[in-house]
């Protein structure tokens, strides 16, 4: 066996890329806590919207359409995000899922509910009006959906290995999150007026919740649990503590920002927002490419023996394992943006099917690789 082979199957099993997801394991206590989370909060959400579900259907309907078609570039995005060792659907599902009933409903409305009485009885109300969202919800919120995380670990202990799986499971978490806060938001911004003009208030909310959204949940959660696995990592030279604690706390301090941006006053209120936004999103990116850093290893080494046959040449390698600057480049010696793109695609589907064969020669393994090589006009 070549050493390029050696280190394809190593990292095959280290990544545990290809492994199926099975949710319904009634054998593993993960599963029951699982199913208990997100059943008391499924029995939550109904005992929140059902009694006034007829009088503000028109609000509840108008936020779910809205916000359900925010979704859907959200799930664009963050699929072109799990391009390294891909998350199988199931796994992300079952995070959305927790993200937005469990963590939302079952966790932090009632967690948030008590921190704030408790916040108000030590400080004063007025003290819990400006700064108790922010000293309750980044302790709840981000401690709640890392839950979902831990619990997916006993899930699927092979495929939640590393910080790049925290990071894209994370995000996923936090966009369950962020969806069903957002509609929550729409029910009650209806209670408030009374249900006068429900879907003006929807649209309303739905326009602001969904320009902070790019800079809210799902944000926090891909930090927060990049961070987490950097300390419970169990990839080989991965785990990092003091850096994992602090990945964890910046996602808290972003979150109490966030929540209390108007009691900080540091700046114009105006200007604090953006300057907020600049700085998430700048620690966003540092975090996704030093957490991605192991991925990238595991696909040039999946790729290895079919560079040395010449499948894959050293820029279309350096390109499906590298980061958007490799991406670029690799557009600029090919020419032509669509074609580097089927090319990049095409490398990606080959390195699925390989780790999916377990290196072994399979028709998928034959077909994904004659496609790439009459992509290359080889």
């Amino acid at each position: 066996m070549t050493a390029a082979k050696t280190a394809q199957l190593t990292a095959i099993q280290q990544s545990g890329w290809g492994q199926p997801f099975r949710l319904f394991q009634p054998q593993n206590l993960a599963f029951w806590v699982y199913a208990a989370g997100v059943g008391a909060g499924a029995l939550a959400v109904l005992r929140y919207f059902g009694p006034g579900a007829d009088f503000y259907r028109p609000a509840l309907t108008g936020g779910v359409l809205l916000f359900g078609l925010y979704l859907l570039p959200w799930l664009l995005l963050l699929r072109r995000q799990n391009r390294y060792t891909a998350q199988p659907g199931g796994l992300l599902a079952a995070a959305f899922c927790w993200g937005g009933v469990a963590a939302t409903f079952w966790i932090a409305l009632p967690a948030n509910s008590a921190l704030l009485e408790i916040w108000a009885k030590a400080g004063g109300t007025q003290f819990a009006a400006d700064w108790g969202a922010g000293l309750a919800a980044p302790i709840n919120e981000e401690i709640g959906k890392a839950l979902g995380l831990v619990l997916l670990i006993g899930l699927a202990p092979r495929l939640v290995r590393g910080a790049y799986d925290g990071f894209v499971i994370g995000a996923f978490i936090g966009l369950g999150f962020q969806v069903f806060e957002d509609v929550l938001y729409v029910y009650n911004g209806a209670a408030q007026s009374f249900g006068v003009d429900q879907i003006g208030s929807s649209l309303q909310i739905f326009v602001v919740r969904g320009a902070t959204g790019i800079v809210s949940h799902a944000l926090f959660s891909a930090i927060f649990c990049a961070g987490l696995m950097w300390v419970l990592s169990r990839v080989p030279g991965e785990r990092d503590v003091p850096r994992g604690l602090f990945t964890m706390l910046a996602a808290m301090v972003f979150h109490f920002a966030w929540d209390d941006m108007g009691a900080i006053g540091l700046l114009p209120v105006v200007v604090l927002p953006f300057l907020i936004a600049a700085v998430e999103l700048c620690a966003l990116f540092y975090v996704m490419r030093h957490a991605a850093r192991q991925e990238r290893v595991w696909i040039r080494d999946l790729l290895a023996p079919e560079a040395e046959t010449g499948v894959v040449d050293p820029a279309l390698l350096s390109a499906v394992s590298g980061l958007r600057r490799e991406r670029k480049a690799f557009r600029k010696l090919v020419r032509n943006r669509r074609r580097a793109r089927h090319l990049v695609e095409a490398a990606g589907d080959l390195a699925r099917e390989l780790a999916l064969a377990g290196g072994h020669e399979t028709v998928r393994v034959a077909y994904a690789r004659a496609e790439l090589l009459r992509l290359r006009g080889a």
